[in-house]
């Protein structure tokens, strides 16, 4: 039995449709119990000062996660290490001690990096929720002290998955995020009953370990996993770091335009903080199934093409990928913005969470989530720059959209102050009025301002750099993912005002059902108009599961082939 399961994590996946659909499938699971994890908090908790030191005290943690460990992520070490095995053949040994070199850095800087944070905390504190009071003040450092555990765990996790990516196993790659929901839940529910918030801080913990130790199997099984060197090959060091600091400094400056919105967040109303980052994990959860599924599931191929020259290919995989994307996001932020009201009161309307919070939680998700689509495709246009070697124009248009989010949030933050007329007409919009703090939705909006110019600006210089006139399936693709979504959208809202009369909306089973049966019958009616449209990507998806991609037989890992 054991043997069995072993065989069925490491299975190796080859096509873009079958390794997508599995990391989407995990990652829907891992969204699931993010979810479930996130309505226990509105359960037990409750959107308040509590809740929102919490949320503030993962920024720290977070920030040192993207500045330090991404130096060593997959991304950046992948093109390494599929370079050494391609030109040596002496048993993987120069990709090995590469990744040995690796490994004994980052693990020196990020625990003496972190224990200078942990001194510097009180001092940092007032910066990252400067609108807290003395009491959320001291939680808030005590909270962050012990989240900086996470970090290190987590980024060795990610470390050792380029090998697990390397080798296509994609089911082991894909279980870390959901061990580490499943830990954050441990100490939701059998920790702060005991401890309070230091009990959730516990559970972060612990999900960070699990996260790490699923993988660790595997990577030994490969002869993979890195060990602690004293003496390092500093010219390594510095050619990785000279090619992932660019991407680092990028994450870093969206880690830190996130940041800024939460501060922004705790000078306005109480548990502001908290009902901007459910609302962001909402819309987190498409981007994680579409977008990161996809953009990961293409970079090894992509990698490969590029190492390979084989330029032909790079264009192919990269606009199919973007088509998928398209296929898949378009429709789900008709969906989600429809839906909103029953997705957010399904997701966390459960005791502590009121109705008023249903309708800015609402509010703020399809604000998050209009930009959707842009997100997936920075998501796989950074992952081909990337693929290329290529690391500084990802940064400059990051860095510069980041800062640009932050700006946008101070001045629409100002504009709903100086002009309450326009608030007023986004509270109707949004069907938000009479509920206190909506100048909280000037955050999302942003964001999603700050998404879209991200992608008008990488989209504008992939396409110079790469694809040149190669994208009008891409157009064919989006039109028709917009019209069908736009029939869908109208077919789910008709739906919805049906099903009012009929379900009980006063209970969770009536809210569920009205919002599935109207968003399924919604969903066949855009899968028509796609037949009708004769949609490519609808009849190969079709052609995937008739396939059975799920039972396909394992493969032997094959370092050359890549």
């Amino acid at each position: 039995m054991v043997k069995r399961i072993f065989k069925f994590f490491n299975k190796e996946f080859q096509g873009i449709n079958e390794a997508a659909l599995l990391l989407g499938g995990f990652a829907f699971l891992s969204q699931l119990l993010g979810l479930f994890r996130d309505r226990l908090l509105a359960h037990l908790i409750g959107a308040g000062p509590v809740l929102d030191t919490y949320y503030a005290a993962f920024r720290i943690p977070d920030f040192l996660y993207v500045s330090i460990a991404s130096l060593a992520s997959i991304t950046v070490l992948m093109p390494f290490i599929v370079n050494k095995i391609n030109k040596n053949e002496d048993n993987n040994l120069s990709a090995k001690k590469f990744l040995n070199n690796i490994f004994s850095v980052y693990m020196i800087f990020m625990v003496i990096i972190s224990i200078i944070i942990c001194v510097l905390m009180p001092y940092i504190a007032h910066y990252i929720a400067p609108g807290f009071n003395e009491t959320q003040i001291k939680m808030l450092i005590n909270v962050s002290r012990m989240m900086l555990i996470s970090p290190i765990f987590i980024g060795l996790s990610n470390l050792i998955g380029t090998i697990t990516q390397l080798y296509k196993n994609f089911i082991v790659f894909s279980l870390s995020p959901v061990f580490y929901n499943l830990g954050i839940i441990s100490g939701i529910v059998f920790l702060y009953p005991i401890f309070g918030i230091t009990g959730l801080a516990f559970g972060v913990v612990i999900g960070a370990i699990l996260h790490l130790g699923i993988q660790i199997p595997t990577v030994i099984s490969h002869g993979f996993f890195p060990k602690l060197l004293l003496k390092i090959n500093w010219k390594e060091i510095l050619e990785v770091i000279k090619l992932s600091l660019p991407r680092t400094l990028a994450l870093s400056a969206g880690s830190l335009a996130f940041m800024a919105l939460v501060a922004m967040a705790s000078l306005l109303k109480s548990g502001s903080i908290s009902l901007f980052t459910w609302a962001y994990n909402i819309q987190s959860d498409p981007v994680a199934i579409i977008g990161i599924s996809y953009s990961v599931a293409a970079f090894p191929m992509l990698v490969r093409s590029f190492s390979l020259k084989d330029m032909e290919n790079f264009i192919k995989q990269t606009i199919s990928t973007a088509r998928q994307i398209i296929f898949w996001s378009l429709p789900m932020i008709v969906l989600v913005i429809v839906l909103r009201a029953q997705i957010v009161r399904v997701v966390l309307g459960s005791n502590t969470f009121s109705w008023a919070n249903t309708r800015l939680t609402a509010a703020a998700t399809a604000l998050f989530v209009i930009s959707l689509v842009t997100q997936g495709l920075v998501l796989l246009l950074v992952r081909g720059y990337y693929a290329a070697g290529n690391t500084k124009k990802p940064l400059i248009i990051n860095v510069f959209s980041s800062a640009m989010i932050i700006v946008l949030a101070f001045v629409i933050i100002n504009l709903f102050k100086c002009f309450p007329s326009i608030l007023h007409n986004l509270e109707i919009l949004l069907r938000v009025e009479g509920v206190p703090g909506t100048d909280m939705l000037a955050l999302p909006i942003a964001y999603s301002l700050g998404s879209v110019i991200n992608y008008a600006l990488i989209w504008l210089a992939f396409k110079k750099d790469f694809l040149g006139g190669a994208c009008s399936v891409i157009r064919k693709t989006f039109f028709q993912m917009a019209f069908a979504s736009l029939i869908m959208g109208v077919a789910t809202y008709v739906m919805l005002q049906i099903f009012s009369s009929i379900f009980l909306l006063n209970t969770f089973i009536g809210i569920f059902s009205q919002g599935l049966f109207s968003g399924l019958i919604g969903i066949a009616v855009g899968v028509v108009v796609l037949f009708i449209l004769k949609n490519e990507e609808l009849l190969n998806l079709i052609q995937v599961f008739k396939k059975k991609f799920w039972k396909q037989p394992i493969l032997s890992p094959e370092q050359t082939t890549l």
